[in-house]
């Protein structure tokens, strides 16, 4: 069976869901290997090998944390050209998506981004996509190259299924370009202590009808309660009620969550576009013409400042 790049998206060694989830995708259409890089790329493998990885090779130098993407670049195009893979898969992060295009014009491949699913084809893997502000689905396949793919978070489940991981070294030679964008400082972002927006199982989100900052309380509430990460619309990213790194939508991020929640979001396409693909989704709003209506499987004509507290005591409730 044909091997199958999977790029390992890690901190320090400790492995984050979307790669976990590229794993089960992988075992869809070959075999697993796990390309781990930087510092601790090597306590990666044990669960690496847990989800599926038949092999997984490491590098580690100070290129890949002193400079940006390229170094990065550089080891997956050393890992593509010692197996020759059948695809090579990456989360759908702004950072890898950097690399998966360097990557593929390097090597003079096609791209796919932001797949949903992929499937085992007859003339390659054949991925999912939510296109033109996720008003149409395609199914779609690279025709020349090896396919190099980034895929959403959430789109498939984290399945163990232990393999080997036998650990290999992989020797990456850095070119000039490398070092060509040096990181001179990090701020570490504040945590609040709720999941990564992309990454979230369940999103809730407040939109212009939030009406103010102060009042995103009421939204955080609920989001606490289901243990879930709080979006927001562009209207109340740009009213300054909350930050944009927490804006769901086309100028923000995609999500695509097994739930997520709508309050006081009108449902304009480009809020729409970040977050269609979701599998469930619920609206608050006391517009019952709002357009978020036609899009919902379960829809709230309502003021969201009496329906949210309720819904947040009757979560409480149910889990204590």
């Amino acid at each position: 069976m044909a091997e199958v790049l999977v790029f390992v998206d890690h901190v320090d060694g400790a492995v984050r869901k979307p790669t976990l989830e590229l794993l089960t995708l992988a075992r869809r259409i070959g075999e697993p290997v796990a390309l781990a890089v930087g510092a601790g790329a090597e306590a990666t493998a044990p669960v690496l090998a847990e989800h599926g990885a038949v092999k997984v090779l490491t590098a580690d130098a100070a290129e890949f944390a002193d400079y940006l993407v390229v170094p990065k670049v550089d080891a997956l195009q050393a890992a593509v050209e010692a197996l020759s893979p059948a695809a090579v898969l990456l989360p759908s992060s702004a950072e890898a998506k950097e690399i998966a295009a360097r990557l593929a014009v390097r090597i003079g491949s096609g791209i796919i981004t932001d797949a949903t699913d992929l499937e085992a084809g007859a003339e390659g893997p054949v991925a999912t996509q939510a296109v033109f502000a996720a008003a149409f689905t395609t199914k779609s396949r690279v025709s020349k190259g090896t396919p190099v793919i980034t895929v959403k978070p959430n789109s498939a489940p984290v399945e163990a299924a232990p393999a080997a991981g036998t650990v290999e070294a992989l020797t990456v030679a850095f070119g000039e370009k490398s070092t060509a964008t040096k990181v001179v400082a990090r701020t570490p972002r504040e945590s609040t202590g709720r999941p990564e927006l992309t990454e979230a199982a369940i999103v809730v989100s407040g939109g212009r009808g939030v009406n103010g900052a102060e009042n995103f309380a009421v939204i955080e509430a609920l989001a606490d309660s289901l243990g879930a990460a709080v979006g927001a619309s562009r209207a109340a990213v740009d009213a300054g009620w909350y930050p944009h790194a927490s804006q769901v939508g086309q100028t923000g991020k995609s999500v695509s969550p097994q739930l997520y929640i709508a309050s006081g979001i009108s449902g304009a396409i480009q809020h729409r576009a970040g977050m269609q693909t979701s599998k469930t989704i619920v609206a608050i709003n006391k517009d019952a013409e709002a357009p978020i209506f036609d899009l919902v499987d379960y829809g709230i004509v309502g003021d969201l400042f009496e329906v949210v507290p309720q819904l947040t005591e009757e979560v409480k409730a149910r889990k204590g």
